[in-house]
């Protein structure tokens, strides 16, 4: 995923769904080329690269 679409998914007041690995994700914010996110499916935080996100389609 790009920084900027990344940003206009934080900014959206819509709810859009991105995945890391196998599992949908919750974006928190951006560090650089790093995005500090939430997993839906279990109670856990990571910081992941921008390139291993997705945005379901």
């Amino acid at each position: 995923m790009d920084k900027k679409r990344a940003e206009e998914i934080i900014d959206s007041l819509g709810v859009i769904e991105v995945i890391h690995g196998s599992s949908p994700v919750w974006l928190n914010n951006l560090d650089g080329d790093m995005a500090n996110i939430e997993y839906l499916d279990r109670c856990d935080k990571a910081r992941v690269p921008l390139a291993e996100l997705y945005e379901s389609k």
